[in-house]
């Protein structure tokens, strides 16, 4: 049984340090002996940190497997803390393959049995889950409200990742409501605390924001050098997902710069790691980018599919900022201007 719990804390060290394979390689050892040893209790610990790291690395779909064998195994030993756990991270798991409805019923449900159980770590981190959820719904204004309930929480309980992770959900939100000030200010304060707390993987979320907010201000080298800086640190991680969307903000860079030929290689790999992780919000980003980039070489015809495409996945999966910008760049489709688009 001590193997077994070495090999647990060895992996959760990995973990913590955004050493995402090694970390998935020590669980799966240590989960194989706790069930020989029918340790219950461990088997689960170990199927929910599977799970989180999994999700951590951007593997949504082994995420959603492990955290449906945790629930079902919480629920049959009446461990309500690790029910929550586990119907928080399969929201957030959900919410990523593109199902935010269900994903935000999955995390409201947690955050009422984190309450239910006074535990205030867990009703601020599914506050700010719930938050980062109405983003991707498009209803900003309670997106920005649950994020900064969140972050007076974590101040509260004095937790600085989940404060940091707070700004970075706010400098994401602000950006998306084109307040690129606010923007600014939450992403240099979140990479400040990441420095401190040396959190690999909150570095590279918080270059890609400060770089997103230099692109919006039309600074695209500096832009540019962020993005590198991500780019850098989540291959290191192997975090597919955020790599991906990094790649997206780099071609779109290279578009405003005219320098059309690396923005569609950006675009086009940015396109199949979203197609590996089912990631359909980042599969609209690149439809748009790659039509955009076809209008601007002439291929008229080409341009237009791919913004109706992107309208309707967008109408789809009930995606309101995609279905916005979707329909913008259909409208200067239509009146012959206005590209390119810098979108945020």
């Amino acid at each position: 049984m001590q193997v077994s719990r070495d090999l647990f804390n060895k992996a959760e060290k990995h973990r913590k340090a955004a050493e995402y394979v090694e970390a998935i390689a020590l669980y799966q050892k240590a989960l194989a002996n706790f069930k020989k040893e029918s340790d219950i209790d461990g088997t689960l610990n170990c199927i929910i940190s599977l799970a989180d790291t999994f999700r951590a690395k951007g593997e949504f779909i082994n995420a959603k497997k492990y955290y449906e064998e945790g629930l079902e195994l919480a629920d049959i030993l009446s461990d309500k803390s690790s029910a929550a756990d586990a119907l928080a991270g399969l929201g957030l798991s959900l919410r990523a393959l593109g199902n935010w409805k269900d994903a935000l019923q999955l995390i409201s449900k947690a955050n009422k049995s984190y309450k239910t159980l006074r535990d205030k770590r867990g009703e601020a981190f599914s506050t700010w889950a719930q938050g980062g959820t109405y983003r991707i719904k498009g209803d900003i204004k309670r997106a920005l409200t649950n994020l900064h309930v969140a972050l007076k929480m974590f101040r509260m309980l004095k937790d600085k990742s989940g404060i940091a992770y707070s700004y970075c959900g706010l400098g994401g939100s602000s950006r998306v409501a084109e307040r690129f000030g606010d923007s600014e200010k939450y992403y240099t304060l979140a990479n400040k605390n990441f420095k401190k707390l040396n959190d690999r993987f909150g570095l590279a979320y918080s270059y890609c924001g400060l770089g997103n907010v230099c692109r919006m201000n039309g600074d695209y080298k500096n832009a540019l050098s962020y993005f590198r800086k991500a780019e850098t640190l989540y291959k290191q991680i192997g975090d597919r997902v955020s790599y991906a969307y990094t790649l997206w903000s780099v071609g779109t860079s290279y578009k405003m710069l005219g320098a059309y030929k690396d923005a569609v290689k950006s675009f086009k790999e940015a396109a199949g790691f979203f197609e590996q992780t089912r990631d359909p919000r980042g599969k609209i980003y690149c439809i748009l980018g790659i039509g955009e980039l076809d209008y601007l070489n002439g291929r008229k015809g080409a341009a237009k599919k791919a913004f109706e495409r992107s309208l309707r996945l967008a109408g789809d999966y009930g995606f309101e900022v995609e279905r916005r910008y979707a329909e913008k760049l259909l409208k200067f489709y239509k009146e012959g201007k206005g590209f390119p688009v810098n979108l945020p």
